[in-house]
């Protein structure tokens, strides 16, 4: 019984990274390049697209947006306030976007007039990292608020993701957070994440992200 169920999950995971290479294929067609984020919920991950986007459209670049909840439509009512193209991915149950609801979500935008897409996943520091979507890189936000040990019980979301982003830096006193700590987890895990410090709320550390999302290389 056990040797089904490993034989089962990894056709699951097959098929889900073949219609994520797709995805990728779809997008590189149409000269846009996309970056999962994710993150736990309330960590800041649709605030960091709200601070992104105008800096884009400053630079002439045009987002747009694929916002995955279980439930709801929140998330994707602040992208959408935004002015930018967007599609709303429930999931129902499941934790996590995978690369077949994300495939949908794409053939709902105006690729034509898309340069960068943003596909936020649902709020989880576990379910989302076996499940690759089309997109080049990964980007986890966590936040002081969640406690320094967060990446320390999370490996597998850190090795996985090419840039990290420590929000809430300015309520780490009130919340005994050690962001060095955070910091150095990070870097254990996953020796070439690029690593910035925000506070979403006032904006500060943005651009520097910008920077790293646009650069081509690693």
């Amino acid at each position: 019984m056990h040797h089904i169920d490993v034989r089962i999950e990894k056709d699951i995971y097959d098929v889900n990274n073949k219609i994520a290479e797709n995805n990728s294929a779809t997008l590189r067609a149409h000269g846009i390049r996309a970056f999962d984020l994710l993150g736990a919920i309330g960590s800041g991950k649709t605030a960091l697209i709200e601070k992104i986007v105008p800096l884009l459209k400053d630079r002439g670049i045009q987002a747009a947006a694929i916002a995955g909840d279980v439930y709801g439509d929140d998330d994707y009512k602040r992208i959408i306030a935004l002015g930018i193209p967007a599609v709303n991915a429930n999931t129902g149950k499941e934790c996590h976007l995978d690369a077949h609801l994300v495939e949908h979500a794409i053939e709902d935008l105006p690729l034509d007039t898309i340069d960068l897409l943003f596909i936020e996943n649902v709020g989880n520091m576990v379910c989302p990292t076996d499940f690759r979507l089309g997109a080049e890189k990964r980007l986890v936000v966590i936040s002081s608020t969640e406690g320094d040990d967060v990446v320390n019980k999370h490996p597998m979301m850190f090795r996985d993701c090419q840039i990290g982003v420590i929000n809430k830096v300015d309520l780490a006193p009130f919340v005994g957070a050690d962001l060095d700590r955070m910091e150095t987890d990070m870097k254990r895990y996953n020796p070439s994440m690029k690593i910035f410090r925000t506070n979403l709320k006032e904006g500060t550390g943005v651009k520097a992200i910008v920077d790293a999302l646009l650069s081509q290389t690693e």
